[in-house]
């Protein structure tokens, strides 16, 4: 492996694990400009190629598509724009896994309402900023030194 695959791999395990501490996103129908709206993602540690998401039959995101995500770890230290198609989930097993009680406080008539909209988002390309400068950086970048070619290896753009 080589250090770029290495720094890659490393970024997006620290990008998964930031996601799953804190799995609130903008989400953003790519031919729909002002859809942007908070979400929740739902994730399964054991299917990194897909996120999943609760909404409404009359949401706009019920349009489904090609759509963006952005993201933004508690910390502030890793930043995420990642693409994908939503399209609906219409695995009963997928249903019973991402359910939960906070699911449920959005839809009180449960699993069976019928304005439940499950989404499915297969992942495409991500680009992932690592923003941890280290202190030397921060102190070059109080001082106005270029700090640029110190942290060129904290942003990747890979496949998710």
């Amino acid at each position: 492996m080589t250090d770029h695959d290495e720094k890659t791999h490393e970024i997006k395990d620290k990008f998964w694990h930031e996601l799953a501490e804190s799995p609130f996103v903008m989400l953003q129908l790519d031919n729909d400009p002002d859809s942007a709206a908070p979400m929740t993602a739902q994730l399964d540690k054991d299917a990194n190629h897909a996120i999943w998401f609760f909404t409404s039959r009359d949401n706009h995101f019920a349009k489904m598509g090609l759509a963006t995500v952005t993201f933004s770890s508690k910390g502030h230290d890793i930043f995420a724009r990642f693409h994908g198609m939503l399209t609906e989930e219409t695995s009963k097993e997928r249903l019973d896994k991402e359910w939960s009680n906070a699911v449920e406080a959005w839809f009180p008539g449960g699993k069976d309402d019928p304005n439940l909209l499950m989404l499915r988002m297969d992942l495409g390309k991500a680009s992932i900023w690592h923003a941890d400068l280290g202190l030397g950086n921060v102190v070059k970048m109080l001082l106005g030194k270029n700090v640029r070619d110190d942290v060129k290896d904290k942003h990747v753009e890979t496949a998710l």
